[in-house]
């Protein structure tokens, strides 16, 4: 039996793909956009092509009509933005026209394009517009055959066709004509379109005598011819494939990676192939040869052993197996979405891409103030060897040095073409035999490079190098991200550790420890601060505060505090006037943020504390018999709310042997768990903890907090001990 589909291709999107436009074409008594694209398309050979319209409000691209292939193989762009990084949005901003000569120059300049059609073709993207108005862009695609180059005549007719289509709208726009999408061309007839001639019909019954399975898909995969033998290997009758897409009428091809070699086939207008398995195991070949208006499909039996599992696609005669898979891709995408800092990105393209491509060894270099700097590595057993690059002079002539200057990546397939190429490297040997210099480009800017390293030496494929350079693409994104986000780190450590006193004084008869931990969410900054000022006679002043808020604007509001904190104690100021000072000076700052502080003079010559709160957590207290418990310290409200308000001081027993706990609250403070219940678990822990050294004793409080993975909020302790008779003093560091 032979069966050629009734159904004729129309301009009606396939169900599944997206509709055919938006209502921006502007109706001029006859479909203008058609008839000018189809007209560029003829003029040059194009093999596909679109036009765009600019809306006005938002400011985007609209696709106003297709042709050529599915729109749904632009689904992506169909509304594209004027920022957005593709060559359509270029071509308007820049007002010229975008050429991308090939799948490895579309990598390196729109890694986002080259991830989602990573073929062989090559585009131009120009501006529809007049000198006073731009009203949209049209682009058009070749085959992977097409010269790289985009002939100077090719390039004249097509924006002599955009000048005069620019023009038609003008006058449409100006005669307020009304506005309505254009149907997308339809594609050139297929064998199921003229068989009623004597001869399609002779040469249909021909082809149905045949052994091997033979069909033919148009440009939207659907099935316009099967001969019995194709139904047969397929296991679908003739009738059910007829005017369906491929993948959804035989179940097992539904695959992205089968799928992908169809859209490889149309837009490189070459011919590729796939195996897959028919279940149970039967192992099926596909070979696919494209035309401008679809696909004819060669099925014939792989081999006789079954085999488990479905097969990958085969590759290509020439060509080496697809490096990527969607899958891969996704993942990829996914972690990159993930990675934080520098080292983070290092370690993704060490355990993600370099075992996928075959590599041995990687580097990611940076630059800084004229210099090449190493910013991670991995497979290099001695890290002197690529320690030697550190520091690096961009003038130097190296293949790291100029794919930072140019952007351009360098293929180096053996020792000789490096030597060959940079004679300097002969005396710096790394110990490989092939090398991958990919630049990392993010918003048109190289932030680094991605050295991929080879044991062997390793020719690089054109399609090899197109997803190499893609992936680079999707790297430096990353890389671009955790640059800024390693940069704000280390400023906000800086300003930390500048904001927080770097050791506590030596006191006589008090013994003192403190940790700080910032929050794991944000910049690693907050307000959170301790202090410990001596104020002669053998006392001492201590606090600890919590200003609102995990950003720059806290730690400096913070910054601020403890430093009138130390002025007013160091003035003389009793505890409650230190408190209302304070709370006057945020009121007068005019910030919006809060803060809790609990504030205490001690004496230990007295035996005694004298505390003011202001909305902070009260203080645990350990007794020299090893009991703990909360201490009830009246106090106010925050710092910062009510200009009259007052802090009553509480005094506190504090016997030598005894032990003062001071924290904020993001040592207690965890989701679901009722802050009273936090706290006796913290006074639990200090009992438990026996009488070990301070310093232990404050690691041990803030262990817990320090291995977890996530901090909402920063933490500060600070613990003060009233020494024992005999007991020495000593200078505690912050920790």
């Amino acid at each position: 039996m032979v069966g050629v589909s009734e159904r004729r291709r129309s301009s009606a999107p396939v169900p599944g793909t997206p509709p055919a436009g938006p209502a921006q074409a502007r109706h001029v008594g006859q479909p203008v956009l058609s008839i000018a694209l189809a007209s560029m398309m003829e003029d040059t050979r194009a093999q596909s092509g679109a036009v765009y319209l600019l809306a006005a409000d938002p400011p985007v691209l609209e696709m106003a009509v297709m042709a050529g292939l599915p729109r749904v193989f632009a689904a992506p762009w169909e509304r594209v933005t004027l920022h957005a990084q593709v060559p359509v949005a270029d071509a308007v901003r820049e007002r010229r026209t975008v050429w991308i000569g090939g799948e490895e120059e579309m990598a390196r300049r729109y890694p986002r394009v080259a991830v989602v059609l990573p073929y062989p073709f090559a585009m131009a993207a120009l501006p529809v517009a007049t000198p006073s108005t731009v009203h949209g862009a049209v682009f058009l695609t070749w085959p992977g055959t097409h010269p790289p180059e985009l002939p100077t005549r090719a390039r004249e007719r097509l924006t002599a066709a955009c000048d005069r289509l620019a023009v038609r709208l003008d006058r449409a726009a100006r005669a307020r004509l009304p506005v309505h999408a254009e149907p997308d061309l339809p594609a050139a007839p297929s064998v199921g379109d003229v068989a009623g001639t004597s001869g399609s019909l002779e040469a249909v019954r021909m082809v149905g005598r045949l052994p091997d399975g033979l069909c033919s898909l148009d440009l939207h995969g659907r099935v316009a011819f099967a001969n019995a033998a194709a139904a047969g290997l397929m296991g679908v009758p003739v009738d059910r494939l007829l005017g369906e897409q491929l993948w959804s009428v035989v179940p097992w091809l539904n695959d992205p990676l089968y799928e992908d070699r169809y859209r490889a086939a149309l837009f490189s207008q070459r011919a590729t192939s796939f195996e897959a398995l028919r279940p149970p195991g039967d192992r099926l070949s596909f070979r696919l040869y494209p035309s401008r208006s679809g696909l004819s499909v060669r099925i014939d039996r792989a081999g006789t052993e079954p085999r488990t599992g479905a097969a990958a696609p085969a590759p290509e005669a020439g060509s080496s197996p697809r490096l990527v898979t969607v899958s891969q891709v996704v993942s990829l995408t996914g972690a990159l979405a993930e990675a934080v800092g520098v080292r983070d990105v290092v370690q993704l393209v060490a355990d993600e891409i370099a075992p996928t491509v075959g590599a041995r060894a990687l580097v990611v270099l940076g630059s800084r103030a004229g210099r090449m700097h190493v910013l991670g590595h991995r497979g290099y057993p001695d890290p002197r060897t690529v320690g030697r690059f550190d520091g690096l002079p961009l003038t130097e002539r190296t293949p790291g040095t100029d794919v930072l200057r140019t952007g351009v990546p360098v293929f180096l397939e053996s020792e000789a073409e490096l030597y060959r190429r940079y004679p300097a490297r002969q005396a710096t040997p790394d110990g490989y035999a092939a090398w991958a210099y990919l630049p990392l480009i993010a918003s048109g800017r190289p932030v680094g490079t991605c050295v991929l390293a080879y044991g062997a030496p390793h020719p690089f494929t054109t399609d090899e190098r197109a997803v190499l350079t893609s992936m680079a693409g999707l790297v430096a994104q990353a890389l671009d991200r955790a640059l800024l986000y390693d940069a704000k780190h280390r400023l906000a450590h800086g300003l930390q550790a500048a904001l927080l006193p770097h050791s506590l004084p030596a006191l006589p008869g008090i013994e003192a420890a403190a940790r700080y931990l910032p929050a794991t969410r944000g910049m690693d900054i907050g307000g959170d601060f301790y202090d410990l000022v001596p104020t002669g006679g053998g006392a001492a002043a201590a606090v600890i505060g919590d200003v609102q808020g995990h950003n720059v604007t806290a730690a400096g509001l913070m910054g601020q505090v403890r430093t009138a904190v130390r002025a007013y104690t160091a003035v003389g100021q009793s505890p409650e006037e230190v408190m209302r000072s304070t709370n006057r000076l945020l009121i007068d700052l005019g910030t919006e943020l809060f803060a809790s502080c609990l504030y205490l003079r001690i004496e230990p010559g007295g035996g005694r504390a004298v505390m003011a709160r202001a909305g902070h957590p009260p203080p645990l207290l350990r007794r020299s018999d090893g009991r703990v418990g909360t201490v009830e310290v009246a106090g106010g409200p925050l710092l910062g709310i009510d200009a009259s308000a007052v802090y009553p001081t509480t005094e506190v027993p504090f016997a030598p042997g005894a032990l003062l706990a001071l924290y904020t609250d993001g040592l207690v403070e965890s989701p679901g768990v009722d802050i009273e219940d936090a706290v006796a678990g913290l006074g639990r822990r200090l009992a438990g903890a026996g009488d070990v050294p301070l310093d232990v004793l404050a690691d041990g409080l803030v262990r817990h907090e320090a291995d977890g993975e996530e901090r909402a909020d920063d933490i500060a302790l600070m613990l003060l001990r009233a020494a024992l008779p005999g007991e020495g003093r000593g200078q505690h560091p912050r920790g």
